[in-house]
C-alpha cells in the first residue's frame, strides 16, 4: 500500500517537456525571424486571413460594425483556436510529466506568493501572452480538481488584471517606447507586480469572508 501512495518519479524527459512548455507560452520567440519562432504559442496560433474591401480597407471574417448575438458568436469563434491549441499542448505536457515538474518546482514559489499550487505555473505564463488560453487552462484545472474554488478566485483575480500583458505591451505599447526615459522592461515589471497584488487582495478578502462565516457559525 505504501508503494501505491508514492508519487511517480520525475525524469529528465519531464523536465525537458516542462522547459519546452515555458518557452512555448512565454512569447520570447514571437518576434524572432529564425525558424525556431515556430516554437511559440502566438506564432502557431497565427491569424485569420483578410478580406479586401473598398478604399484599400481589409477585414477578417468577422467584418466591421457588427452587434448583438451574431457579432458575439463570431467573437467567440475567434477565441476557439487559441483555447483549443493551448489545452491540447497542456494535455501533451501533462501526459509526458511536465505538470509534475511544475508542481515540484513552482509550488514553493506560488504557494507563498499567491497561495496557488505549482500546476498553475503554465496557465500563469500563458496568461501573460493570451487572455483566452490562460482562462481556458484555469477552467480545466478547476474541473480536474487541481485547484479549489478559493484558488480559482485568486487565480481569476490575477488573470483579469492586464491579461495578455506581453503581447499587448509590445504591440500597442510599442508606440510609446520612444518617449520612455527608463528601461522598457520596467513598466512590464510594474504590471506583473500589481497582478500579484490583485491576486493577494482577493486572497485576503476570501480569508476575511471565511473568518466572518466562522464567527456567524460560532454564534449560532
Amino acid at each position: 500500500m505504501e508503494g501505491n501512495n508514492k508519487q511517480p518519479k520525475v525524469g529528465v524527459k519531464a523536465y525537458v517537456v516542462f522547459a519546452f512548455a515555458i518557452l512555448f507560452f512565454s512569447g520570447l520567440l514571437a518576434t524572432s525571424q529564425e525558424w525556431y519562432r515556430a516554437i511559440d504559442f502566438t506564432v502557431l496560433n497565427g491569424a485569420f486571413g483578410k478580406i479586401s474591401g473598398e478604399a484599400g480597407k481589409s477585414f477578417t471574417f468577422r467584418g466591421a460594425g457588427g452587434s448583438g448575438a451574431r457579432d458575439g458568436f463570431l467573437f467567440a469563434l475567434e477565441l476557439m483556436p487559441a483555447i483549443i491549441l493551448a489545452l491540447g499542448v497542456v494535455e501533451v505536457v501533462e501526459g509526458l510529466g511536465g505538470l509534475r515538474v511544475a508542481q515540484k518546482l513552482l509550488t514553493p514559489v506560488l504557494k507563498p506568493l499567491m497561495g496557488l499550487p505549482g500546476t498553475c505555473g503554465l496557465a500563469l505564463i500563458a496568461n501573460m501572452q493570451s487572455t483566452d488560453a490562460g482562462a481556458g487552462m484555469a477552467k480545466e484545472m478547476y474541473e480536474k480538481k487541481q485547484i479549489d474554488d478559493g484558488q480559482r478566485s485568486v487565480f481569476i483575480a490575477y488573470q483579469s488584471s492586464a491579461s495578455g500583458m506581453i503581447s499587448n505591451y509590445f504591440s500597442s505599447g510599442a508606440a510609446l517606447f520612444g518617449l520612455m526615459v527608463g528601461p522598457i522592461i520596467l513598466p512590464l515589471l510594474v504590471i506583473f507586480v500589481f497582478k500579484v497584488v490583485g491576486a493577494n487582495l482577493m486572497r485576503a478578502y476570501l480569508r476575511f469572508e471565511a473568518g466572518q462565516v466562522a464567527k456567524q457559525e460560532g454564534k449560532a
